[in-house]
């Protein structure tokens, strides 16, 4: 077993590389509770959803209760995704420079191990969810089969990041059905738009292994647009706003709604305007940025809904 201590090569200067217990390191990193971006991205469409939902309904008094559920909930679903990723793709990370120092390629965890802690994970998830509606649990289960197959994808197919998207995605939907026991178009939509999304920023986070993924034969779509990434991010983050916003005018938000919309796309040009894709830290960087825009139109959106239920 190597040295529990050690750190993820893209990782460093974390609270897990710092003060969290040398023994829990390796599984936290499996967690990928050293870099929470991918946790928060996975709950910005549930907040949206969450919060366009008490607009509709015209009712907020569940909100901060459904948003501290889904804070949990995407914080340990997350970590069991990630560390299922990594149970999967452990021959191939070994293979990548960026990767290659992950608890698993670098002997600090058993697969057996690694196994038992996604279980868990999953446990604590599964209790969030029982908190909800049997429709809301129905629902949340049935998106444990898109997680499940998501990590073979890049080895099939030039889009992973579609299916990553319907993942990532999922608590676009779960908002209402939370609050309604049912999903409707407006949920739909939201859930298109983020999608697109999530695809976009996902390409810009490839850019960083595309050299590596080329060599070992992993598909993404970084590979696939190339030098044509600014335009595709063009159409997909177009695409993101345009049907969020249909989402908006189905569920007939206000103006500051249309606010935190127009944030969220001028957050998106500038991300185009800046990358270089040949920059990886750059593209690191740009793809944390969208917790941010997440951020803003999750704030218009509760703005909107306290407002319409006063």
């Amino acid at each position: 077993m190597s040295d529990l201590s050690a750190r993820v090569a893209d990782s460093t200067g974390n609270w897990v590389d710092t003060h969290a217990p040398v023994w829990s390191r390796p599984y936290l990193r499996l967690s990928r509770f050293d870099r929470s971006i991918g946790s928060w991205l996975l709950l910005m469409p549930c907040w949206w959803s969450a919060a366009l939902a008490a607009g509709v309904a015209h009712n907020i008094t569940q909100l901060p209760l459904v948003v501290v559920l889904f804070f949990i909930g995407a914080f340990v679903m997350r970590g069991a995704g990630c560390t299922w990723n990594d149970i999967t793709d452990r021959d191939l990370d070994d293979k990548v420079e960026r990767t290659r120092s992950r608890p698993i390629p670098a002997g600090q965890v058993t697969v057996t191990q690694a196994l038992v802690w996604m279980v868990l994970q999953a446990l604590v998830g599964l209790a969030v969810l029982l908190q909800f509606n049997r429709f809301a649990v129905l629902a949340g289960i049935a998106s444990l089969l898109i997680v499940a197959i998501y990590p073979f994808m890049k080895r099939i197919t030039w889009w992973p990041q579609v299916v990553l998207g319907l993942a990532f995605s999922y608590g676009a939907l779960m908002g209402f059905a939370v609050t309604f026991a049912r999903i409707d178009l407006t949920a739909v939509a939201l859930y298109a738009g983020s999608i697109a999304w999530v695809i976009g920023y996902d390409t810009i986070y490839a850019h960083q292994d595309a050299e590596d993924d080329a060599l070992i034969g992993v598909k993404s779509t970084a590979r696939l647009f190339g030098e044509r990434t600014h335009r595709a991010l063009v159409v997909l983050y177009g695409l993101a706003v345009l049907l969020i916003g249909v989402a908006l005018a189905l569920a007939g938000t206000g103006w500051p709604a249309w606010i935190g919309l127009g944030a969220f796309a001028l957050h998106l040009a500038w991300q185009i305007r800046r990358l270089d894709i040949k920059d990886g830290a750059l593209c690191l960087r740009i793809f944390w940025s969208n917790r941010e825009a997440g951020l803003l139109l999750f704030a218009g959106l509760v703005v909107d809904a306290v407002l319409r239920a006063m």
